[in-house]
């Protein structure tokens, strides 16, 4: 029998009467800005997910904003709470427009304006591992230098005996951030399976609450 990990079926008990016992701290409002490039839809489906993730969290708004479109919404990334970064990994890296966004913040690097913003990442790929930790560990890099302080995944690897994963979150074992794999010969209707989708729910969800905790204790 397949044990759940925060499966979307329920939370374990603990969990919720843990996740009960905090929310009063979770009080406040947050302003989340998804930014991410997607190359065939599989990674913009993860980023929508994000955001309704982001959006759970009372309070909580989030924008999404590809990558092509920067150029005009650099100010609501400079003044989001937190920015959640997404992209397909290629050849076991980000993609080039993703990199290409990382390397325009460099015309305002030295003003560090995301400094102390929260930073979480999310990645997609054609294979169940496609060296996705790469691209994470990329922008984890990416959002330090920004003096961002990165949020990880907070969920247990998926476990199966039967190599069905029946509704668990975190079929992949990642925790630096939520990673997803995309069946090629499926559009993005089918892929990702809702379990990646699940999982990048609750990355939005839980970068929201940590922003919104922080407003309400400013470091």
């Amino acid at each position: 029998m397949a044990i759940k990990n925060r499966s979307l079926v329920s939370l374990d008990s603990g969990y919720s009467a843990f996740k009960d016992s905090i929310c009063h701290k979770d009080a406040g409002m947050s302003n989340v800005v998804v930014v991410y490039h997607s190359g065939y839809g599989h990674t913009r489906v993860m980023a929508h997910a994000v955001a309704q993730g982001v959006e759970r969290h009372l309070g909580s708004t989030c924008q999404l904003i590809p990558v092509e479109e920067v150029q005009d919404h650099w100010d609501q990334l400079h003044h989001a709470d937190a920015i959640i970064f997404g992209a397909p990994t290629y050849m076991g890296s980000a993609s080039a427009p993703f990199k290409g966004f990382m390397e325009a913040t460099a015309a305002f690097y030295l003003a560090q304006p995301w400094r102390d913003k929260l930073a979480a990442g999310f990645t997609n790929s054609g294979s169940l591992c496609g060296d996705k930790l790469n691209t994470l560990l990329q922008m984890a890099v990416f959002a330090a230098q920004h003096s961002m302080i990165w949020v990880g995944l907070d969920l247990l690897p998926a476990r199966s005996g039967t190599g069905v994963f029946d509704g668990q979150m975190n079929r992949l074992g990642s925790s630096l951030g939520a990673m997803s794999q995309s069946n090629v010969e499926q559009p993005p209707e089918l892929a990702p399976p809702p379990e990646d989708r699940c999982t990048a729910a609750h990355l939005g969800e839980r970068v929201a609450r940590l922003a919104a905790r922080m407003n309400s204790s400013p470091l």
